[in-house]
């Protein structure tokens, strides 16, 4: 967007004049409305909306009377005490680490302060004291909680019986409520796009910038399962990897053809894949990633044709990388690609009706929301009216869904360094230099210094949700301490297909285990075989593992060995094809997304649970829960960790010892262990302990940091 300065004249006037007309008013609008639709598209329902529905905002808002009502709206009487929301001065620090900031609980901590009458329940969930919820069955709890719902007129949740692939996934135990702020990304965040349309025309452009810069790209097309996200071009070697969580390759492409585990080994065998050596590594972090890396595997394959003349590109896979994402660069900065997206939104955006509800629902339940996007004000507009203002109440546009908008952004910069401030006064893009952030704004350029500044909050009360491991999630972390939300648009097909695998995974493993089973028994034979050819015996301290093998048992014991040889070649003739096609329902090249190898994450899921504290799949997803939810990590496996053997390590005698500071009492003199019971809360599959059911009181907890006071019971 070009830079267009606003002079002091009749435009500030006015917006000045504005500003100070009496309170009764309503709060002006930097930005002109643009005219009513004479109807709303009859593919885009608006939400009904009259002037008592708390979804209707009118043109402006009035911040601090919605701040008092809400306030007022989060106190009231109960049978039990009168109940309040925490606020930042009562805030304390529960026993996930989290802060209470945002619950509710009892106006008063002491229990004298509260008549008897008060210290009861009424029989709420079947239970005549709050006691009783300790020893209620799981199921049992699960019925009564959605019959309460029932009984109270509020639908119970379908999450998480219908759409598992729809779900939010903790990584790092998140209190929604404590969150003040939530920021978003615009493209493929709460824009989203249809991949092989946007993705498709993107490798159209870079493919005629190309043709232009003279090289042959005659017969090429765009084939999007060459590539999925969270794969590493290697421009040394013109490859395309998948790395595990280690960085060790599992698998590879040079050009368009997959490399045989042999080759992987040979190229990669010795080294590790190094992010931080972003001149050759270069991690496809987005959706973004998809049309560059297609047109670059398959100018690799031209190249080792020798169909690129030397005067247009130098034979070297590096140069090559640095022509294709020129390309591509220039199709983005000319404007062409988004000013045809412009044109026609509905070939490329996927609208989401359920996206507006979930902005309106966080913005209602006090949060401050905030769109900050690297795309220029006019792209910013055109996206968001078409696919947000027809799913709103009449009289709303996708301005009132948010508290500022900040355009032009050139994230990362934006979380580390301060750049120039302009706002954005006209709906043609007209701006006027600014030294501060104000709510209800759009903006260009600026900085989450900034942003925080404005709001007043800092670090973990922010949320950030994005498409991009590094832009959105990583240096928002890093740099601010901002909680974050990973957006990944192919976790869906991700699930589906971790559920259509499943049997092959399990038939999978089963070979996998009998070979495991059979060289177990070939090693131990060609122990029992070594000891014996060298005469060494076994000492005294291993008789017990068994006689050594003689010199008369050698042929029996070789041709044991040769036939257990065969057994095995015969399994791995079937477990070979199968690990290949492990995945298969998610992509026949490269198997699934968060998947590297048989057993092992994939450096894409790595970089996930760094960097992001939950991930899903579309904002939308956000509606399935509560603004108010409190999402848990859930226990996280460990490989030493295996309830199948707790009865042999509880008989063993281990834990009976001295040196093992348990906090157990042995009995008998310290000879024997004694197994203590643990209470283990079931936990569903899906929630992971974050929505219905699910929640586990923080009734007691560390206080504040550097105090000893015990957490009130907040919620």
């Amino acid at each position: 967007m070009s830079l267009q300065l606003a002079l002091p004249g009749p435009l500030d006037a006015a917006h000045r004049l504005r500003r100070h007309t009496a309170a009764a008013q309503a709060r002006p609008r930097l930005l002109a409305r643009p005219p009513p639709r004479a109807a709303a598209d009859a593919r885009c329902p608006r939400l009904a909306a009259t002037p008592d529905d708390p979804r209707h905002f009118g043109d402006e808002h009035r911040e601090e009377e919605e701040e008092e009502e809400s306030s007022d709206a989060e106190e009231f009487d109960t049978i039990a005490g009168a109940v309040e929301v925490v606020d930042e001065d009562e805030a304390e620090i529960d026993l996930f680490g989290e802060s209470t900031r945002g619950n509710l609980h009892f106006a008063s901590s002491d229990e004298e302060d509260r008549p008897p009458a008060r210290r009861r329940i009424d029989d709420v969930l079947g239970l005549r004291n709050a006691e009783d919820i300790l020893h209620m069955p799981w199921g049992e709890l699960r019925k009564r909680t959605n019959e309460l719902l029932g009984e109270l007129g509020v639908p119970p949740s379908t999450y998480p019986a219908s759409q598992p692939q729809r779900a939010l996934f903790t990584n790092r135990t998140l209190n929604l409520r404590a969150i003040e702020v939530i920021g978003y990304d615009l493209d493929y965040t709460i824009i989203h796009y249809d991949v092989d349309a946007w993705e498709g025309k993107a490798y159209m452009y870079g493919l005629q910038s190309l043709r232009e810069m003279g090289c042959p790209v005659e017969g090429l097309r765009f084939d999007r399962s060459l590539v999925i996200r969270g794969l590493i071009m290697d421009t040394e070697l013109g490859n395309l990897v998948k790395a595990d969580r280690f960085g060790f390759v599992k698998r590879a492409m040079h050009g368009t053809r997959m490399l045989s585990p042999a080759e992987v080994r040979e190229s990669y065998g010795r080294e590790l894949v190094n992010l931080r050596n972003e001149s050759r590594f270069i991690f496809l972090n987005t959706l973004f990633s998809i049309s560059e890396a297609v047109l670059y595997m398959q100018m690799v394959d031209r190249l080792d044709a020798d169909m690129i003349p030397q005067q247009v590109c130098s034979n070297s896979y590096a140069a090559l990388h640095k022509m294709v994402a020129k390309a591509l660069f220039r199709a983005h900065v000319e404007g062409k690609l988004k000013a045809e997206i412009i044109q026609d939104p509905e070939r490329y955006v996927s609208r989401d009706p359920e996206m507006a509800q979930t902005l309106l629902d966080q913005r209602q339940a006090g949060k401050a929301l905030l769109l900050i996007t690297n795309s220029d004000y006019h792209y910013t507009h055109r996206m968001m009216s078409y696919a947000y203002d027809c799913f709103l109440p009449e009289g709303q546009t996708w301005r009132d869904l948010f508290d500022m908008v900040i355009v032009n952004a050139r994230k990362p910069d934006f979380f580390i360094s301060s750049m120039s401030l302009y706002e954005v006064v006209t709906e043609d893009g007209l701006m006027r230099p600014s030294y501060s952030l104000k709510r209800g704004g759009v903006y260009c350029g600026g900085s989450a210094a900034l942003v925080e500044k404005a709001l007043g909050v800092t670090g973990d009360s922010i949320l950030y949700v994005g498409d991009h491991i590094y832009t959105d999630a990583a240096l928002a972390k890093m740099k601010l301490n901002w909680r974050t939300a990973l957006i990944i648009a192919e976790l869906e097909a991700e699930i589906e297909a971790l559920a259509q695998g499943r049997q092959h995974r399990k038939l999978l493993k089963e070979l996998l285990n009998k070979k495991d089973m059979v060289g177990d028994v070939f090693n131990q034979l060609r122990l029992a075989r070594q000891r014996g050819l060298n005469q060494t015996g076994v000492v005294p301290l291993y008789e017990h593992l068994g006689p050594t093998a003689s010199l008369d048992d050698e042929q029996e014991l070789n041709d044991t060995l040769g036939q257990l040889l065969m057994v095995m070649s015969v399994l791995d003739e079937q477990i070979g094809p199968m690990i290949e096609a492990d995945g298969m329902h998610f992509n026949r090249r490269w198997g699934y997304l968060s998947r590297a190898g048989v057993n092992d994450k994939s450096q894409l899921m790595r970089q996930i649970e760094k960097y992001a504290d939950i991930f899903t799949s579309r904002v939308s997803n956000f509606l399935r829960y509560t603004p108010f939810e409190y999402f848990r990590s859930p226990a996280q496996l460990l490989v030493h960790d295996r309830p199948t053997a707790d009865a042999l390590v509880l008989s063993s005698g281990v834990l009976s010892s001295s040196d093992h500071d348990t906090g157990a009492v042995p009995s008998n003199g310290g000879s024997q262990p004694v197994a203590f019971s643990s209470y283990a809360a079931p936990r569903s599959p899906f929630t992971n302990g974050a929505n219905g059911g699910t929640q586990w009181p923080q009734s007691a907890g560390v206080g504040k940091p550097g105090g000893s006071k015990p957490v009130r019971p907040a919620y």
